[in-house]
Order: C-alpha cells, then sequence, then structure tokens
C-alpha cells in the first residue's frame, strides 16, 4: 500500500462519491455511483467495497475517509444515527469496512467533511473560524472553531441545520419540529413553490420576478437561522454549499440582509457569508483530508492559507 494516496467518499441518500487523491489533494481518480434502495448498512457497505475496489485495484491508497449524513462516535468508527437513512444506528461501519477492503478508515460528519474541504482548497482557506451548511435533501452542516472542527465531547456537534426556528413547524426526521432544515432544504423550498429547484434558478437567471421572488422569501428564512448561529459562533464567514447553493446569487443578499438587521455590529463584525468554491467535491475532499490527518499523522490543525 502507498501512504501517499488516500480515498474520500461522500455517501449521500441517492448517490455515492468517490474520489482517490495524493496528499496534496489532487485528485487523480473519481467515480460516482448510485446508493442502494433501500440504503441499508449491509447494502450500502457491499457498494462501497466494490466502488473501491474499481477506483483503485491497485490498492494504491491504504486509508479511507467516509463522510455519512449524521453524527459519529467519538473515535470515528460508528455511525450513531443517519436520520435520512433507513437502519442507520450505532452501526460499525469502519470495523466492517477494514477487514474487507485492507485498508485503515475514519467516519466523520458531511457536513464537517465539506467544510474540512473547503478550509483546505476552498473558501474558509486561511480562517480559523468558519460555520459552513449544506443545503439540500437536508440541511447539514460542520463548525470550525480556533483552526480545528468543533464535534463536542462526544463526537456529535455540531448539526446547524437541525437548530429549531418554530416550535409549531413541520416535523423533522431528527424528532424536533420546526428545525432549520424543514425551512431551508429542497423540500421547503417545494413548499414555496411546486417545480423543481433547478427549473426555479433557470427562471430567476431570466429575472422572471415571482422565482426571484421566492429566492427572496427563502433566503429571509435562511438568514434567520443564520444570525442565530452568528450569534452563538460569531465566525469569520458563514459559507453556504450542497445543490441549493447554485443558486446562491439569488437569495444570498436577503440572507445577508436579514442577518444584518437582527444581529447587533458587534458579533457580526467582519463577517462575509459566501457560497462555497468547490461545488459538490468538497465533502470527498474533506474525508480524504481526515483520514490524512487522522490515520497518516499530518499536523491536524485546518488552517492552510
Amino acid at each position: 500500500m502507498n501512504g501517499d494516496q488516500v480515498i474520500g467518499i461522500d455517501l449521500g441518500g441517492t448517490g455515492i462519491k468517490l474520489a482517490r487523491f495524493d496528499r496534496s489533494g489532487q485528485r487523480l481518480a473519481e467515480q460516482r455511483i448510485a446508493t442502494p434502495q433501500p440504503a441499508v448498512p449491509g447494502a450500502v457497505c457491499m457498494a462501497l467495497c466494490e466502488a473501491i475496489e474499481q477506483l483503485d485495484p491497485d490498492h494504491l491508497a491504504g486509508v479511507v475517509g467516509i463522510g455519512l449524513p449524521g453524527p459519529m462516535d467519538a473515535a470515528a468508527r460508528v455511525a450513531r444515527v443517519c436520520i435520512n437513512l433507513p437502519g442507520w444506528l450505532d452501526v460499525p461501519l469502519a470495523d466492517w469496512l477494514e477487514p474487507r477492503l485492507q485498508r485503515r478508515v475514519t467516519l466523520a460528519n458531511d457536513g464537517n467533511c465539506a467544510l474540512v474541504g473547503e478550509a483546505w482548497l476552498g473558501a474558509a482557506r486561511g480562517c480559523s473560524d468558519v460555520v459552513l451548511l449544506t443545503l439540500g435533501t437536508g440541511v447539514g452542516g460542520g463548525v470550525m472553531l480556533n483552526g480545528s472542527l468543533f464535534t463536542g465531547h462526544h463526537g456529535a456537534a455540531a448539526e446547524p441545520g437541525l437548530i429549531g426556528l418554530n416550535p409549531d413547524g413541520p416535523p423533522c426526521n431528527s424528532g424536533n419540529r420546526g428545525s432549520l432544515e424543514q425551512y431551508a432544504s429542497i423540500a421547503a423550498l417545494r413548499r414555496l413553490w411546486d417545480g423543481d429547484p433547478e427549473e426555479l434558478n433557470h427562471l430567476a437567471n431570466a429575472g422572471d420576478p415571482q422565482a426571484l421572488a421566492v429566492w427572496a422569501r427563502y433566503g429571509r428564512t435562511l438568514g434567520v437561522g443564520i444570525s442565530s448561529l452568528v450569534y452563538l459562533f460569531t465566525p469569520q464567514r458563514v459559507l453556504l454549499g450542497g445543490g441549493l447553493a447554485a443558486a446562491a446569487v439569488h437569495f444570498l443578499p436577503a440572507v445577508r440582509a436579514e442577518v444584518e438587521t437582527r444581529v447587533q455590529a458587534v458579533s457580526r463584525e467582519g463577517l462575509e457569508i459566501l457560497a462555497c468554491q468547490l461545488g459538490n467535491g468538497a465533502g470527498r475532499l474533506g474525508a480524504a483530508r481526515l483520514a490524512i490527518d487522522r490515520l497518516l499523522g499530518k499536523d491536524a490543525s485546518l488552517q492552510t492559507g
């Protein structure tokens, strides 16, 4: 096995994105497969094994990092819960995979992976305090404080998409009601506009006033949730990623205006609210970086620029 290469994986509810990187973050090979349906742990485990062997048949990479939609245990080996995947409760995925792959494995929350990727080579480069939200099927994210991921004493922090906005709002798979996820996910956007988000983006690009109004309304609500996160963490940057961030140009002005209205000046001093730079590649890049840090002994600081 070659310690100079690493595999990063972004496991989602509908698709699994894999890539093989060198230790500088250069992508050497990539692959995407459909997530097995239903996405139960055993089926996903076997799909990962097959995809990794196809991606790296010569075993050039000795370590694997995997981002999943939910919290891990403190040792980064057990998926504690993945609320949008069936049957994922205390799944020892690293223990399952390592003997099959003959590679070392580490796990992380997918939002944390995206944040690590952006801190390494993207929009959070050079920052020490960052909040990232991924806006898609759900709303995930991560928090970096003093150049390191904030994951809490059991490894389950932070889940910024699950903070509460409305006590009487729609139920969330987490057990919460009215969470930020219920107002900023794709399903939430569809409650504002009956159609595909990509189509809504195209209409807004063409200047359609109704589409622009929908994105502005979406941005205002998102700004309410971000305001709470800014008060809590006073970050240098809030980054927005995930599929809906492709339309960030249409809703970011409303987000910024809402935060400026709701957050006192001292708490948002120097704050930038930006779209991520790495797109859908941030998660697998960050998973690879975490595998390097944890399994190959690289300095764990995320400040790289």
